[in-house]
């Protein structure tokens, strides 16, 4: 089958949105692409997007990150702490990131990627392609009061979601065409259990604010069904959430990358 993405002269880029532990979900969904001859020239990303991304433009493939990553749950990459900035810390997560990657700076790595940040001080979205890789996606992952702040070269950055959940932006620069992956689907909920699960919940509201701009500015817009069933904090489904993408994916009859976005 013969898609425009098919054309060589054109540039696709994939902006991997933020949603917790549903980033495995990514992972399907750039699978089931690249086996339709859609192969990205660019990526960028917000929390779980950002950690799903740096694997991408290393050069891994999805399969081989649900690998690495899954065997890994909340309490591999976060601690308790004394609550000053945040109810958690997020620095175990550069620890079990520098296990996969050995790449320091963001311009460094083998294919294009933006990393989406939120700057406290200035209250504004940031998009590097440069810097210090695996701090970048620790702040783009730092969910406001559930985790600490990062502090990069004497700013605090939070996570990228809370201003830009899906980043089709920084690809506009380079890539002629743009597909967004939304993994944040609010699901109806009975009640919320404990502070942590509150943080979260209010988060996910907040950052689904933007999600219908991000729908009419991307060339195709792909969110697989069944999503919202999945806890944005529990890393117990990857194999689950993988397939989810994978077959929505490729599922879809025709991919088609104009402005109709049209999907049949």
């Amino acid at each position: 089958m013969k898609t425009s993405a098919d054309a060589p002269a054109t540039k696709i880029g994939v902006a991997l949105g933020g949603g917790g532990a549903r980033g495995f979900a990514h992972l399907g969904v750039v699978q089931a692409l690249i086996e339709r001859g859609i192969r990205p020239h660019a990526y960028a990303g917000v929390s779980a997007g950002a950690m799903v991304g740096a694997f991408l433009a290393s050069g891994f493939e999805p399969h081989d990150i649900l690998e690495k990553m899954k065997a890994n749950g909340i309490g591999d990459y976060a601690k308790v702490i004394v609550p000053i900035n945040g109810l958690l810390d997020l620095g175990n997560l550069e620890k079990q990131l520098r296990k996969h990657l050995d790449t320091e700076r963001i311009e460094d790595l083998s294919i294009p990627f933006h990393i989406g940040v939120t700057n406290l001080h200035s209250g504004e979205s940031e998009y590097h392609s440069r810097g210090p890789l695996l701090q970048f996606v620790q702040a783009s992952a730092s969910i406001p009061v559930l985790f600490e702040p990062v502090e990069i070269d004497g700013v605090q950055y939070v996570d990228g979601g809370l201003m830009d959940n899906i980043p089709i932006e920084p690809l506009r620069e380079y890539c002629d065409k743009v597909i967004a992956i939304n993994i944040s689907p609010v699901q109806r909920i009975d009640r919320v259990k404990n502070l942590l699960e509150t943080a979260a919940r209010t988060f996910q509201l907040t950052v689904n604010n933007r999600t219908a701009s991000a729908r009419e500015e991307s060339d195709l817009f792909i969110e697989p069904e069944g999503l919202a069933d999945f806890s944005l904090l529990d890393t117990s489904n990857a194999d689950e959430l993988f397939e989810l993408g994978y077959n929505h994916t490729r599922a879809i009859k025709k991919l088609s990358l104009d402005k109709t976005k049209t999907i049949e």
